[in-house]
């Protein structure tokens, strides 16, 4: 890896630490790679203001290329997901003790609001 690659350049390989168990759970939101490096925001449907931001980073997994989003604590609800222009495009459940997945690798950039569901 050159010195001058940024973090949000770089292949991400290393494992990710999830603080999950009784009522907080993690959430995996798996993107194209056209959003490396950008930022996702979600937040509690009551407190749309209380919003929660991670990166978009390039993983190797399995052999396997991923770009995904990781939020690694969050407390059990339903949270609102934001698109890069601050727009409403869904909802997910997120289960304590769980990793909660959402795949927006086929979906459409502008979208409308709709509900996701988690495994």
């Amino acid at each position: 890896m050159e010195e001058s690659q940024s973090f949000f350049e770089r292949i991400h390989s290393e494992p990710v630490v999830l603080e999950i168990g009784g009522e907080v759970g993690a959430l995996v939101l798996y993107t194209g790679p056209e959003l490396r490096g950008k930022e996702i925001e979600v937040s509690p449907v009551q407190e749309p203001q209380r919003r929660t931001h991670t990166a978009v980073l390039e993983r190797h997994f399995n052999g396997k290329q991923l770009f995904a989003a990781v939020f690694a604590a969050l407390p059990a609800g339903i949270y609102t997901l934001w698109n890069l222009e601050g727009q409403a495009v869904g909802t997910v459940a997120i289960k304590g003790g769980c990793v909660n997945e959402v795949d927006w690798r086929q979906r459409q950039a502008e979208s409308a609001p709709r509900s996701l569901t988690s495994s």
